[in-house]
C-alpha cells in the first residue's frame, strides 16, 4: 500500500467564478468538424481513418480485477492472451482512453470494501507504471488528451462502488486524492431502490465539488431521477443500453434515456451479449435507439472487456471497435456523430466535471456531514 502514498498528487488550485466561461465548450472546442475519411473507401477503411483521428474513450474495463488472478509476469505491452485487453489490441482498436473499473465481488462491504478498493487502486498504479510505453494515468479531460497525443492510452480510475466510501465523506475525499474519478451510486443504504437519502444527496454534492463523476448504471430509477435533479455536473451510465430493445435490469427505459439526454449526461452502451445481443448489429441497434431518444451528444461506448461477460460476434476484445464503427457507417451515421460517440462526448463530460468542481470549490467547503446526522 506504500505505492498509494507515493502517487498522491496535488489538486490544481481553482480560479474564481469570474474565470469560468459562460458555457462549457462543446465536444469540438468550437472548431468545425472536418471529415477525415475517404467517402469512396470501404466502411472498414473509413472506420479506421475516423478512429485514428477520434479514438475510443471506453467507459468500462474490468481489467484490474482480472489482473489479480494472473501470474505477476504478465506483459500488457507485448500482449497478454489471458485477458481481453492489452496494449497491442488497444492500439489495433484505436482506444485512446478507458476507465478502469474498481468494482468488487458481491458481499464485500464496510472496511473490507474500503480496503479492497485501496488495493485495486494500488494495483492499477503499479500496472500503469510497469507499462510506460503503452499506458499513462490521467485525471482530467486535458490530461486525457495529452496522453493520447503522446501515443499512450489514458487510464482513468473508476468507477468504484459506493460501498468503498464506508459511509464517510472523508474517505471519498481520500479516494479522490488518490485518483478516483467515478463512483457508482448503488448497493448502499443511502443509494438504494428507494432512491437517494439526504446523506446520499450530500455525497453527490461532495462528488460535484471534487470532480468525481456519478455512475448510475445499476442504480434504481428513483436514484437516477434524484441524481439528475441534484447533480450540477453531467452524470454517466457506464454500462447501460436500451431496455426497449432488451429487458436487462441495467438497461434504461426510454423515459430515463430522454431525461438523461435533457440533463446532458452520457449513456455508454456496453458491448456485452447479455445487455445488447449476440451480434454487432444488435449493438448498433442499441446505439441507434439511444441516439434517437437521448441525442447524439449523449451516447458513448463501453467495452466492458475483462468483466466476466460474453461479447457479441466480431466484438470479442478491445481490438474490435473498427467493426462496430463500420456497421454504423453502413447505417448512415455521419463522421461528426461518430466522433462524438467515440471521443467527443466523454471529453465533454470530463470537462463538465472539471468546470463544476472549480465553481463548487469557490462557494462550498468540504462537507463534514455524517450519515447518522442526516439519515438517522
Amino acid at each position: 500500500m506504500a505505492d498509494l502514498q507515493d502517487e498522491l498528487h496535488d489538486t490544481t488550485e481553482v480560479g474564481g467564478l469570474d474565470d469560468l466561461p459562460e458555457s462549457l465548450p462543446d465536444a469540438f472546442d468550437g472548431e468545425p468538424y472536418t471529415p477525415v475519411s475517404d467517402p469512396d473507401g470501404s466502411p472498414l477503411d473509413r472506420a479506421h481513418a475516423i478512429l485514428a483521428a477520434h479514438p475510443v474513450a471506453d467507459g468500462y474495463s474490468g481489467l484490474p480485477w482480472a489482473l489479480r488472478h494472473l501470474p505477476p509476469w504478465f506483459d500488457l505491452e507485448l500482449g497478454e492472451s489471458a485477458v481481453d485487453t492489452d496494449v497491442p489490441r488497444l492500439r489495433e482498436g484505436h482506444v485512446g482512453a478507458l476507465l478502469w473499473s474498481l468494482h468488487l465481488p458481491e458481499g464485500l462491504d464496510g472496511d473490507r470494501a474500503v480496503g479492497a478498493t485501496l488495493e485495486q487502486l494500488d494495483l492499477v498504479k503499479t500496472v500503469v507504471r510497469a507499462h510506460p510505453e503503452g499506458l499513462r494515468l490521467a485525471y482530467t479531460a486535458g490530461q486525457t488528451t495529452d496522453v493520447r497525443n503522446c501515443g499512450r492510452v489514458a487510464v482513468l480510475l473508476g468507477p468504484a462502488q459506493a460501498a468503498a466510501l464506508g459511509d464517510s465523506l472523508g474517505i471519498l475525499r481520500s479516494l479522490h486524492a488518490l485518483g478516483l474519478r467515478a463512483l457508482t451510486l448503488s448497493g448502499v443504504s443511502w443509494a438504494s431502490e428507494a432512491g437517494l437519502t439526504r446523506f446520499g444527496e450530500e455525497v453527490l454534492r461532495e462528488m460535484n465539488r471534487l470532480g468525481v463523476l456519478a455512475d448510475l448504471s445499476g442504480a434504481s430509477a428513483d436514484t437516477v431521477r434524484r441524481a439528475f435533479a441534484v447533480s450540477k455536473a453531467p452524470v454517466l451510465c457506464t454500462r447501460s443500453a436500451a431496455r426497449a430493445l432488451r429487458p436487462h435490469p441495467a438497461n434504461l427505459p426510454d423515459d430515463l434515456l430522454a431525461a438523461l439526454g435533457a440533463a446532458k449526461g452520457l449513456c455508454m452502451v456496453p458491448l456485452t451479449a447479455g445487455q445488447t445481443g449476440p451480434t454487432v448489429r444488435d449493438v448498433a441497434d442499441h446505439l441507434d435507439h439511444v441516439r434517437a431518444v437521448a441525442g447524439a451528444e449523449c451516447v458513448g461506448l463501453s467495452g466492458t472487456y475483462d468483466a466476466g461477460t460474453a461479447h457479441p460476434q466480431e466484438l470479442g476484445d478491445a481490438s474490435c471497435y473498427p467493426h462496430l464503427v463500420a456497421e454504423l457507417l453502413r447505417r448512415g451515421w455521419t463522421e461528426a456523430d461518430l466522433a462524438l460517440l467515440t471521443w467527443g462526448n466523454v471529453q465533454r463530460v470530463l470537462r463538465g466535471a472539471d468546470f463544476t468542481a472549480r465553481a463548487a470549490q469557490e462557494r462550498r467547503d468540504p462537507s463534514t456531514a455524517k450519515i447518522a446526522e442526516l439519515d438517522g
